[in-house]
């Protein structure tokens, strides 16, 4: 039974557990959780009402959304690398980046904006940015989506460094990240009621990932077996930019309505090299 299951792993101190929040977007604070000085950062309402309004309407009436099923039910646009073998995440990649591209490239693009200014932070620090590759085929740009699951949360207490190791993706350059910080980062578009980010202060061990049967998955991790460690609630509203270490366990918890984000995971492959993927 799941409530007889102990989830060990590190736990942070009270220095690092924190989502830090400001009301103007600073590059340099994503630097601080790509580097792993914080947990995580919320720029509130950084991105224009109009600019919401219009890319909301774009993801809902893109031809190319797709329904994901019971492991994380949700509407999407784009592609994910989660249980997947490279080549099929990298043909998915390839089959959506024209959608993804005019998407993400579009006139006042939040995904742009935000990429064209760390890009700047990373290159004043001597790093770059760019999409990840295996040889000479690249990730998927972005993943737009909208939980939906039912119950007490809408999409289930994870971690995403597991899935970074899975070895059916050996190649994939996205497996030296985890010699760094594994990190999420997502653009809200629009939320309803709840839907708030929730992290534990555990970043699970090896023990716990092989009693639960997810080494490669980091999904789902039981929510009666997590009471036990230190959590954080943090509303998210429209306009809100999030950035946070995915290696501490975290969720979205129960929401009515649309919970929309822009989203991919981003981390130094390198000293001087930040990738993203999805």
């Amino acid at each position: 039974m799941s409530e007889n299951i102990q989830i060990t792993g590190t736990r942070a101190d009270a220095a690092f557990f924190r989502i830090a929040e400001l009301s103007e977007f600073d590059p340099a604070a994503v630097l601080d959780v790509l580097q792993g000085r914080v947990l995580g950062i919320v720029f509130r309402r950084v991105i224009d009402s109009d600019v919401l309004t219009e890319f909301t309407r774009r993801f809902w009436d893109s031809e190319a959304l797709e329904r994901r099923g019971e492991d994380a039910p949700s509407f999407y646009l784009g592609t994910y690398q989660w249980n997947k073998t490279l080549d099929a995440y990298l043909d998915d990649c390839a089959a959506v980046a024209k959608q993804v591209e005019q998407y993400v490239e579009a006139d006042r693009s939040p995904w742009r904006w935000f990429r064209d200014h760390l890009a700047k932070e990373l290159a004043d620090n001597g790093a770059s940015l760019r999409v990840a590759r295996s040889g000479d085929r690249e990730a998927c740009a972005a993943l737009m989506r909208a939980w939906d699951a039912e119950g007490e949360f809408s999409l289930a207490p994870h971690e995403d460094t597991s899935q970074c190791a899975d070895p059916r993706q050996a190649g994939f350059e996205v497996q030296d990240v985890l010699d760094h910080e594994v990190c999420a980062v997502n653009m809200c578009l629009e939320n309803g009621n709840g839907g708030r980010l929730v992290m534990w202060n555990v970043r699970p061990d090896l023990e716990t990932r092989q009693r639960l049967g997810i080494v490669h998955t980091g999904s789902p991790y039981p929510a009666a077996a997590l009471q036990e460690h230190e959590e954080i609630r943090v509303d998210i509203q429209a306009g809100d930019v999030y950035v946070f270490n995915g290696g501490y366990v975290h969720a979205v918890d129960a929401n009515h309505g649309r919970r929309t984000t822009l989203s991919f995971l981003a981390g130094f492959k390198d000293d001087q090299t930040v990738v993203t993927w999805t």
